[in-house]
């Protein structure tokens, strides 16, 4: 059987994809820039050109598919609908969603396909810290407006729990909140992450309306910014609370945020 991944080059799709073809699995990997995503993707994936925000593209993509992994993004929500919709109509018959925060209409139309689905609902992405590098390498200092307490997941662990659940039964119907093994401040990252470089970074505090101005300048849209901005003022419980889904679904303990660091430290030095 054949499983498509939208968004095969993003922070989790890659893991989706690495970790199917870990299990020895038919992938078909879809992104815009197929020549850009074929040094990056492993050997034996299928890549094809397309966006899950323009399904009306894809009928040559889901032609012979059986389940397929979406990661709700900007656009998502209006083209999920219909995306699911062409997906079933294709014979897809298993589907994994990756929530964008809150069950919106692409989250709730894979709900009501009709086919097995089974939520992701990650808690912040580890990956988040990425947004520090330039600042880190060119002064060694980060920036934010709150130092606020976040259970971190692993996107390669979002990408394990996503692979079980397109291939494994007993997963229908669930949504999983999914998280790191420990809550961390964001002074506890930045102590944590400059360990792994080697280098002192020290965390300046910033206003809510410069970090909302931030986002806005770097082209995320006034809406997305401040929700962003608004989470991390005032994060929910479950964003600080630990769960072990993914030890449950996956058989073994979460990545921690220090091996996280380990794994990316080159990037920030």
């Amino acid at each position: 059987m054949t499983t498509l991944v939208t968004g095969a080059t993003g922070n989790t799709g890659r893991h989706v994809v690495a970790e199917l073809v870990r299990r020895g699995e038919k992938v078909r990997a879809l992104t815009r820039d197929p020549a850009a995503a074929a040094g990056r993707l492993p050997a034996g994936v299928e890549v094809v050109a397309g966006t899950h925000t323009a399904p009306e593209g894809l009928g040559a993509a889901l032609d012979g598919v059986d389940r397929l992994h979406v990661t709700v993004t900007a656009g998502t929500a209006e083209a999920g609908p219909e995306l699911v919709r062409r997906a079933v109509d294709a014979g897809v018959r298993r589907i994994t969603v990756v929530w964008g925060g809150w069950v919106g209409p692409a989250e709730q139309a894979v709900a009501d396909s009709g086919v097995e689905w089974t939520r992701l609902e990650p808690q912040e992405f580890m990956s988040n810290t990425l947004t520090w590098i330039d600042s880190i390498r060119a002064e060694g200092v980060v920036r934010e407006p709150y130092d606020f307490p976040s259970a971190m997941v692993h996107e390669a662990d979002i990408g394990a729990v996503a692979a079980v659940a397109l291939l494994d039964d007993g997963h229908a119907g669930r949504a999983y909140n999914l998280t790191g093994p420990e809550v961390l401040t964001t002074r506890e990252r930045i102590a944590i992450l400059a360990r792994a470089i080697r280098r002192d970074v020290d965390f300046v505090a910033i206003t809510h309306e410069q970090a909302v101005d931030r986002l806005t300048a770097a082209g995320v849209s006034r809406q997305d910014a401040d929700y962003v901005i608004g989470w991390y003022a005032d994060p929910p419980v479950d964003a600080g609370t630990v769960v072990d889904t993914v030890e449950r679904v996956t058989g073994r303990p979460a990545r921690t945020f220090g091996r996280w660091s380990a794994d990316h430290a080159d990037r920030f030095r």
